[in-house]
């Protein structure tokens, strides 16, 4: 016998059992973000990995270790997207929509990134991500953030996560801060861990993220981001707490919170919760106005976010949030018992797919013994199961059978659907 083929690491099948809360989560979020106006934007999973080059940055974690980059055929270096900032950017570009233009829009799909599979943090991952263009002040920042509160909110997550928020300013603002911030850790770089140490040379910012507690210790006497934040930012990031203030939308300022890609500045903002343990942030994002003008466009501002769905996923699992209306239901289950009473099913069928009551019909296909056929019934957990054979057929009516109470009823062919949906709203 060969071997049989195994799903790649870190890269997970989502089964029929788990499908039907994704799609849960989907239309919730659909729901939010097209109630603010936001159009849905969809772009390939493949791009020139020089976007992500100049997009993400090249000394970031993502690009430097983590990418699944290869030549095509022609010798064209391709990467599999790791993020959709940057390809949401490149795709709306390209189509004309940016450039002294006003843009909502929203994406989802799966990403890439090779790394240590663990508990929410796969190689392939799906974000939700959404970006709003040609808007510089932060009241559509806030937007972005009030948008999401009442997402938790309908999620029923709003008291089990918290906004962390922060500004780092412009470019120059940042440039001033990474040398002292440098000058200061030069003097403690043996002490500071691996990664640090690499970072203070390409991406120093991202030290201030590190989870090492000796590194975290030395970093309490270093120079402080705050102290350096120019007064366009500061205006901007008052005027932004200010309105989540006035919408009764808590946060907490964090300092250190600095965002590991490149094309951050001003805004930048997480939702942590303490419920999956390392994997504590479940959204992030801010504001990039100078990433369309690096990518080649004309300048534009953006600002946006992106979730995580597995870490949202395991969140509500977490907290038992997903109501019994998201999971895969079966409403009516149809057994039918001899060829005649089997075509009778199928028009039974479709009848009741036909009224607006949305509901679930299950036929039984593939035959079986009446006992058969009711076991099946009960495993599918409909509540009804409707009962035909030929001398249900030749009086024109079926056994209608409360799965629940085990009560059975007989009603004739062309009013079953109005009996079920009697009973549905009992």
């Amino acid at each position: 016998m060969s071997r049989k083929v195994q799903a790649i690491r870190g890269m997970n099948d989502i089964l029929p059992g788990q499908s039907s809360i994704w799609q849960y989560l989907e239309r919730t979020v659909a729901d939010v973000v097209q109630g603010y106006g936001y159009q849905q934007i969809r772009f390939p999973v493949v791009e020139s990995t020089d976007l992500f080059k100049r997009g993400v940055g090249e000394s970031t974690d993502i690009v430097e270790k983590e990418m699944y980059t290869f030549n095509d055929r022609n010798g064209e270096s391709l990467t599999l997207r790791p993020e959709g900032t940057a390809s949401c950017v490149r795709a709306a570009d390209q189509a004309g929509l940016l450039f002294n233009q006003v843009q909502r829009l929203w994406y989802t799909g799966p990403m890439f990134r090779y790394e240590r599979p663990q508990k929410g943090r796969y190689r392939q991952f799906h974000q939700i991500g959404v970006e709003a263009f040609g808007m510089a002040t932060p009241d559509i920042d806030a937007e972005l953030i009030i948008l999401t509160a009442r997402l938790w909110k309908k999620l029923g997550l709003l008291e089990h996560v918290e906004l962390q928020l922060n500004t780092i300013g412009l470019a120059s603002s940042r440039d001033l801060f990474k040398a002292a911030l440098v000058a200061y850790l030069s003097e403690f770089k043996d002490q500071l861990d691996t990664d640090s140490q690499r970072r203070l040379d390409t991406n120093p910012l991202r030290i201030l993220d590190s989870k090492d507690a000796s590194t975290q210790r030395i970093l309490e006497n270093a120079p402080s981001l705050e102290d350096f934040i120019d007064e366009e930012s500061q205006v901007h990031f008052d005027r932004l707490k200010q309105i989540l203030e006035e919408n009764n939308v808590p946060f907490t300022v964090n300092n250190g919170l600095v965002r590991g890609l490149d094309y951050y500045g001003k805004t930048v903002f997480e939702w942590v919760t303490t419920h999956l343990g390392a994997q504590a942030t479940v959204c992030a994002g801010g504001r990039y106005d100078g990433l369309v003008e690096q990518l080649g466009g004309r300048s534009t501002p953006g600002v946006g976010f992106a979730m995580g769905v597995e870490r949202l996923i395991l969140l509500l699992d977490e907290l038992d949030l997903v109501p019994e209306s998201a999971q895969a239901r079966v409403d009516v289950f149809i057994v039918s018992l001899g060829d005649a009473p089997e075509l009778a099913s199928f028009k039974l069928a479709e009848q009741l797919k036909d009224n607006e009551n949305d509901w679930t019909v299950l036929r039984q296909c593939g035959g079986g013994s009446f006992k058969n056929q009711m076991k099946k019934a009960d495993k599918s957990g409909a509540r009804f199961t409707l009962i035909l054979g030929e001398d249900e057929l030749s009086k024109g009516v079926c056994q209608i059978k409360d799965m629940s109470t085990g009560m059975q009823t007989e009603c004739g062919l062309d009013l079953v659907s109005n009996y079920l949906t009697q009973e549905f709203k009992k």
